[in-house]
């Protein structure tokens, strides 16, 4: 494979016995001719009762978000400049979304009923600052922070207009952008125009922290994508494996060839087709070798939300812990086939070979079954 630099041009050609695919939107799957696919299924291709009732559509995504972390000083002014798409972003409502996205409203997920947020507590409204807050000056020796911070990954800077992925470079820059300047424009919102309980409007005191993302512009280092490209894979988990109203017995699915495990909703945000959240309950799951071989290619692993799930199921295949233990084993994995002198896919199809890398695994820490099963 030949990479380029993007800082100097220069190309290097890689040589390697397996190639591990960790990138955040499964950049090496074209690249290397490996069969994948993107979007959303349709419901006459996966029976998935939450898929799209037409046809397939690649292009249906989840929103991505450019998260940034903030503290709040009150009495001072860090106002940030106005940013360039503020009056875009200010007028915006998406027809699924029951208020503008700058404003206090939103939805719950799980019901799409509207819900009223605010930013500090102090009702019963659902304070956003303590939502993802990040730091707590009090556990801290005095003087460290002057304020607790929070990382803002909220409704209002979810940016669902277009897609990053299997469309041009321009397009792609484009919708970066876009989400940039939403951020920008939540935060300006804030400091300026966001009605507070006491009747009056904005919070001049939010400071931007650049510092703890490591930016100059304050924004995160990189977007967060909750949907990449999905490998083509051996074996593909479907919302009849892990959803809680699939599977009547309480239990998900139970694979012979798990190498990990994971729990969380089947949790997708608003889409690129202009969808509003897919939130329903799943059960504690296990993440199956299969998941992780593609149809085809021998020396090719996902390493991450790039294995072999659908836009459903990727909604609770996506999440860091279950993408790190992924991870673990696609790295475990390579290392045994090397090791062995075998491919991933005869690790799997072999009983022995795979109870011998199953017992690898646990030795090193890597949990293959729940205990208990619970619908979250």
């Amino acid at each position: 494979m030949t990479v380029r630099c993007l800082r100097t041009g220069d190309r290097t050609v890689l040589t390697a016995p397996y190639v591990i695919d960790a990138t955040e939107c499964g950049d090496v799957l074209p690249l290397a001719g490996v069969e994948y696919v993107t979007g959303a299924e349709s419901r006459s291709q996966t029976g998935e009762p939450h898929a799209l009732d037409g046809a397939a559509d690649p292009l249906d995504m989840q929103g991505f978000t450019y998260c940034f972390a903030m503290d709040y000083l009150p009495g001072e002014d860090y106002t940030i400049a106005m940013p360039a798409q503020y009056s875009f972003w200010r007028n915006y409502r998406a027809d699924f979304w029951p208020d503008k996205q700058l404003s206090w409203t939103g939805v719950r997920p799980s019901t799409l009923e509207p819900v009223t947020y605010e930013l500090f507590p102090g009702t019963e409204r659902y304070s956003l600052f303590h939502y993802r807050q990040i730091v707590d000056k009090t556990h801290f020796a005095e003087g460290t922070y002057r304020s607790h911070a929070t990382l803002v990954n909220w409704p209002q800077n979810d940016y669902w207009l277009g897609p990053v992925i299997e469309v041009s470079e321009e397009e792609c820059r484009r919708h970066l952008e876009g989400a940039k300047q939403l951020s920008l424009s939540l935060l300006y919102w804030l400091q300026t125009e966001a009605p507070r309980p006491d009747g009056g409007q904005g919070y001049p005191g939010l400071r931007l922290r650049p510092d703890i993302v490591g930016t100059e512009d304050g924004l995160a280092m990189y977007p967060y994508i909750r949907e990449s490209r999905r490998i083509r894979a051996e074996f593909t988990v479907l919302e009849q494996h892990v959803g809680a109203d699939c599977r009547p017995g309480g239990q998900a699915a139970a694979f012979h060839d798990s190498v990990g495990i994971g729990a969380y909703r089947i949790d997708l945000h608003p889409s690129t087709a202009g969808r509003n959240y897919i939130d329903i309950s799943s059960l504690p799951f296990q993440i199956p070798l299969g998941s992780l071989i593609p149809i085809r290619v021998e020396n090719l692993l996902p390493a991450c939300k790039n294995l072999g799930v659908t836009h459903i199921t990727n909604g609770c295949y996506r999440l860091h812990p279950v993408e790190w233990n992924i991870g673990e084993a696609a790295g475990a994995l390579a290392a045994y086939c090397i090791d062995k002198r075998l491919s991933p896919r005869a690790v799997r199809g072999n009983a022995q070979q795979l109870s011998a890398f199953q017992s690898l695994l646990a030795r090193e820490g890597v949990e293959l079954a729940w205990p208990s099963m619970h619908a979250i």
